[in-house]
């Protein structure tokens, strides 16, 4: 493959500051790059000029961004934050903030380098954009067997990748002896891995210890001459309701774990700041003595890759975000939509735990945060029955995985919560006793 001379600017950056980073690169990450050149140079050599006929946009003729006035009228930014295009690596202002943001919820990343986030269309677009940089058609993906079922979508049929699969849980926790044995596993080379806790779909997020334990499994294999990528998909980051859960998001730890290991944080205002239609979110790189100039030449690809797929995310919404996150309001807001969450999730052990009879035909898988929580059936019980005799019978709504359902605690209201539960029991003591009556 020929690459462009700005593609191959961006690789030698890249490789004379980490040969790892380089390698791990796939192919379209070593061809793609962000174009300083061409169109977009021209348009930002002519920006403050008297007359301007180089952007590809429409403006009054006061010079301000041509707009409806029935779409002005419902917005009380300026128009210069909603209208004009974003910049492909997001706003600056964002970017800024958020890798602040990111400090702030992190203290483990005290003088630590990082990249500066680049925008997204949120997390679903940041994994893309991930893959697109680090993933070939064939690579394997390490990730626990309960996962979140738009990985299929985006990593195998997207990218071609073969999507390899470990014991999540070991009793009542992370089974990390099954996660140190998959790392650790097979020749030594190139190795792709997703952590993602609060888990989708368990609601779990690892012990203080057990994190420990997976940040060392992945430092033994880079120890032993394994390069590795590790995309952490933050999606539900901060809703942790127990003592002793690990409350920073293992980025902390891998962004300078080892040299072989390039960490990468996939996060965003989705879940964070409850902005689920804002589609916002950001990709950050830390790696063990990266430099800034390796960062910049990543972050440029990045926001390659963002151009070549939607352009850039939204202006209106990265401003809205913007104002938010200056407002003095922002953290007691946000404190109090936790605690309306976290009483959601102390309901839901509650009324599993005071209701033993449930285990007849269910019990809870180990949930400790986020947005949601798993039973697994008993055999004899199919998932899908289930789901559907709580619809035409009991006016509920779950999803069903197999031989497992996923309740969304999170949409549930706090007095409907022992509804729920017991509707899921009455949906399978129909089906079990018809059964009986059928055999």
């Amino acid at each position: 493959m020929v690459l462009n001379p700005q593609a191959e600017e961006l690789n030698s950056v890249i490789q004379h500051s980490s040969e790892v980073v380089y390698n791990l690169l796939s192919r379209k990450g070593k061809a793609i790059y962000y174009p300083k050149k061409g169109i977009l140079a021209q348009t930002a050599d002519a920006k403050e000029k008297r007359i301007n006929a180089t952007i590809g946009a429409a403006v009054e003729d006061d010079g301000s961004p041509m707009r409806l006035k029935s779409v002005e009228k419902a917005i009380s930014l300026n128009p210069l934050d909603v209208f004009p295009y974003a910049p492909s690596f997001g706003r600056d202002d964002l970017r800024a903030k958020w890798k602040e943001l990111i400090a702030k919820k992190n203290p483990g990343l005290q003088g630590k380098t990082l990249s500066l986030p680049v925008v997204t269309h949120a997390l679903t677009h940041a994994l893309s954009m991930a893959a697109y940089l680090f993933i070939d058609e064939g690579d394997e993906i390490i990730l626990p067997d309960l996962f979140w079922g738009n990985y299929t979508l985006l990593l195998a049929n997207g990218y071609g990748a073969k999507l390899v699969t470990h014991n999540t849980f070991n009793e009542n926790g992370f089974d990390v002896g099954a996660f140190r044995e998959k790392v650790n596993e097979g020749e030594i080379g190139k190795k792709i891995i997703i952590l993602n806790f609060p888990n989708n779909p368990t609601g779990y997020t690892p012990t203080v210890s057990e994190a420990q334990e997976i940040v060392s499994a992945i430092q033994e294999a880079a120890q032993r001459g394994n390069s590795m990528v590790v995309f952490i998909d933050d999606a539900y980051f901060g809703l942790v309701y127990e003592s002793g859960i690990e409350q920073e998001s293992l980025f902390s730890s891998l962004a300078d774990v080892h040299e072989n290991v390039l960490a990468v944080k996939i996060d965003g205002a989705t879940k964070e700041d409850y902005v689920w239609g804002f589609r916002v979110g950001f990709m950050t790189f830390g790696i063990k003595r990266g430099s800034p100039d390796m960062y910049a030449a990543l972050e440029s690809k990045a926001a390659g890759a963002v151009r070549g797929s939607i352009s850039n995310a939204s202006n209106l919404s990265q401003s809205l975000l913007f104002s938010a996150y200056q407002s003095d309001s922002y953290e007691s807001e946000k404190r109090e939509k936790y605690e309306l969450l976290k009483s959601r999730y102390e309901a839901a052990k509650k009324e599993l735990a005071e209701h033993s009879e449930y285990a007849e035909y269910f019990t809870a898988l180990p949930f400790n945060s986020g947005y949601f929580m798993c039973v697994r059936l008993q055999k004899g019980l199919d998932a899908e029955k289930v789901r559907q005799v709580l619809l035409q019978k009991y006016d509920t709504g779950v999803i069903s995985l197999g031989t497992i359902i996923r309740v969304a605690f999170s949409a549930v209201a706090k007095g409907s919560i022992s509804e729920l539960y017991e509707n899921m029991y009455l949906a399978c003591k129909d089906i079990s006793s018809n059964l009986k009556k059928a055999i």
